[in-house]
């Protein structure tokens, strides 16, 4: 009896032990996952980031500097053991970037290109300061389209289900015009429920196929317009349209291209 009662000691006594043990890995496992720092949520924190370490590179607002070509390795070896951003994300911002309006404007024939410290390196030339100005007219023009079809959009949702006048059958003076008048609304109706063609469907883009680099259609206006997708947080999608003006938007607005 006595030596069951030690046994039973021992295995309580292990037991204890045991879960002490469990308990402080536990602890230190979620002292550490707190302690890792995640990783920035979107394009904008992470340009907000660069400006921060390179703020005589990059910027968030006023003139912008044109930038070192070939800038994206440079900061991926400065960045490397940085866990806050990942290359994707980088590669991700610099498109953005390089292709907002106030950076597009910057690139002017003779200004110097910066590396990271600021320090300035080649000149412009006159066949890139051309190129850039004509990604910045077509993206101004492309953004006025979208503000004109969505203002057309909101008018045309605005408008009451008929804006057409009540309409007045006059009195009929003889049977011959009962009977003519029979006959031209036959023919009217006949006209008016005559098939027309119509533009196919738009197909929803599946979960899976929605991913960075894909190419979509993204409805904007009226008509679906082609787009890449740049940057996907939960519902809202980051897209860069052909003429290269970048939009964002919402999962439900795109579709298979």
């Amino acid at each position: 009896m006595q030596t069951m009662k030690k046994s039973e000691i021992l295995m309580t006594t292990s037991t204890e032990a045991l879960n002490t043990a469990e308990t402080t890995a536990s602890e230190q496992e979620t002292t550490a996952n707190k302690s890792e720092p995640s990783k920035l949520a979107n394009v904008k924190e992470v340009l907000a980031y660069l400006a921060q370490q390179f703020p005589l590179c990059f910027s968030v607002k006023g003139e912008a500097k044109p930038l070192k070509i070939g800038i994206f390795q440079d900061l991926a070896a400065r960045l490397e053991q940085d866990s806050l951003v990942s290359k994707t994300q980088l590669r991700q911002a610099l498109r953005v970037y390089t292709s907002s309006w106030r950076y597009l404007e910057a690139i002017q024939p003779g200004v110097a290109r910066v590396n990271l410290e600021g320090e300035a390196g080649e000149q412009i030339d006159q066949q890139q300061a051309d190129h850039a100005l004509s990604t910045l007219t077509d993206s101004k023009q492309k953004a006025a389209e979208v503000r004109k079809a969505r203002i057309a959009e909101q008018k045309a949702k605005a408008k009451p289900v008929s804006d057409k006048p009540a309409y007045k059958k006059k009195p009929n003076k003889s049977t011959n015009n009962v009977s003519n008048d029979t006959k031209l609304s036959s023919k009217a109706v006949t006209k008016t429920v005559s098939p027309t063609a119509t533009a196919p469907a738009l197909q929803a883009i599946a979960n899976e196929q929605l991913k960075v680099g894909a190419g979509v259609l993204v409805k904007l206006g009226q008509s679906p317009m082609t787009a890449t997708v740049l940057e996907v947080h939960k519902d809202d999608v980051t897209v860069q349209l052909t003429s290269g003006m970048v939009v964002k938007t919402r999962r439900d607005s795109l579709y298979q291209a």
